[in-house]
């Protein structure tokens, strides 16, 4: 994988193969992040990326001056590794090794951006089950997205928040938010 933009452009990062990831593709990371672009300033925002995995998304915010990152994961594996990158490429990024379900049930946070990568093969109402902790805990700010990748077989449209979905290639990113 590599970066796409900001202080780290193309810097290619090498996850060990023992990861049980499937990490954002390139082109749908570069997607994301041009929509993205248009939304917010990232030096000036919070982002919570769950299911975290190879820290993909962090590194991504990080390199472009996102101070405030949040990841979880609950593989020991994958947040050592993210706490290794992060420190390599000398950027500050929290960890949590953690259930994402269980976390956003007890956390206080209140971010700008969630991203949520989990693993395609779950069931349309775990998925849903995201969306419904994050705005049930007021976990977004006032003008905050939170974005749920999955497979274009999975249809989150029906969920009160959601605002839209644009699809790259097999990656679809849904998109919800406080104010629809």
């Amino acid at each position: 994988m590599r970066i796409i933009s900001g202080k780290y452009k193309s810097k290619r990062i090498t996850a060990p193969k023992n990861l049980p990831v499937r990490p954002t593709t390139d082109m749908a990371k570069e997607a994301l992040f041009n929509i993205l672009n248009n939304l917010f300033y990232f030096e000036g925002i919070s982002v919570l990326d769950l299911f975290s995995g190879t820290g993909n998304i962090s590194y991504e915010f990080a390199s472009r001056g996102t101070e405030n990152i949040y990841a979880v994961d609950a593989h020991y594996a994958c947040i050592k590794f993210i706490n290794q990158t992060a420190k390599d490429l000398d950027v500050d990024i929290t960890t949590f090794k953690s259930d994402v379900y269980k976390f956003l049930g007890k956390t206080n946070l209140s971010t700008d951006v969630i991203f949520a990568d989990p693993p395609y093969d779950f069931e349309e109402n775990q998925f849903l089950k995201i969306a419904d902790l994050v705005f049930e805990n007021k976990l977004l700010n006032e003008d905050g997205v939170l974005i749920i990748e999955h497979s274009k077989q999975t249809n989150l449209s029906e969920h009160p928040q959601f605002s839209y979905e644009k699809r790259y290639g097999g990656n679809v990113f849904s998109f919800f938010s406080v104010n629809v």
